[in-house]
């Protein structure tokens, strides 16, 4: 597996190559349903408003389902929750319908919502030959620390879960959040990493180059067999 690299001058040009790039895979799949798993984040906000305001008529957006990588357990009407901003940014201004949407229930107990989310997920998303969800698209950030979903490098036991999903502790402030786990992130028909910032720079070449520490960082292990990473001149100045 060869990931592709996208590289644009700033955080506008990432987001608007990957927006139009969404666009013209949207109009190539054949499928009625389509199963698209966000992100969270400042690059992603960027999106939902790019969405909002450059795409709402340019995609059909009745054939596309929403779902999350990952989710802080605060509710949805918290500032923290990435379903909170999706819906403020995007959903509501697009008029995204509520059934093609599938947020997790961050105001839930964690491990009760783990296993709901989990049966949601079974009940909308293509499962393989081995029983497990296949996401027609991911998308996902990556932090400082190598992480990214909500797979942490202290819980990287996830990246090989038998489970779709995990109840991840942050590191330090111990929020609980529910993620994906590696085993449904690399089964993804296409995983996009948008990557911005000067600070990801010496984790992202080491993940890029599979140098260094590269083995501790969860970032590095998500390999499906379509991965590309967009990110900007700052990310990149490592490599």
């Amino acid at each position: 597996m060869t990931a592709e690299i996208k590289k644009f001058a700033n955080p506008t040009a990432v987001v608007a190559a990957f927006a139009a790039d969404f666009a013209t895979w949207i109009a190539g799949q054949g499928q009625d349903k389509i199963t698209v798993a966000l992100s969270g984040g400042s690059t992603p906000k960027a999106l939902f408003e790019l969405w909002a305001s450059e795409y709402a008529d340019k995609i059909d957006w009745s054939r596309v389902h929403f779902f999350w990588g990952d989710e802080r357990c605060v509710p949805p009407d918290d500032s923290e929750s990435n379903y909170g901003v999706a819906k403020t940014l995007f959903f509501d201004k697009v008029g995204i319908s509520a059934d093609n949407v599938h947020r997790v229930f961050g105001e839930a107990d964690p491990d009760q919502e783990r296993s709901r989310y989990e049966n949601e997920i079974y009940g909308h998303v293509e499962i393989d030959d081995n029983a497990v969800p296949q996401f027609d698209m991911v998308m996902l950030g990556m932090g400082d620390d190598g992480h990214t979903a909500s797979i942490f490098p202290h819980q990287s036991k996830f990246l090989k879960s038998a489970q779709v999903c995990e109840v991840a502790i942050h590191p330090l402030t111990a929020q609980k959040r529910i993620t994906l786990t590696g085993t449904v992130l690399n089964r993804a028909k296409k995983v996009a990493f948008l990557i911005t910032g000067e600070s990801k720079a010496s984790v992202l070449a080491q993940v890029i180059n599979k140098t260094g520490e590269y083995d501790s960082f969860p970032a590095s292990h998500i390999e499906p067999e379509d991965l590309c990473f967009y990110v900007d001149d700052a990310a990149a100045t490592k490599f």
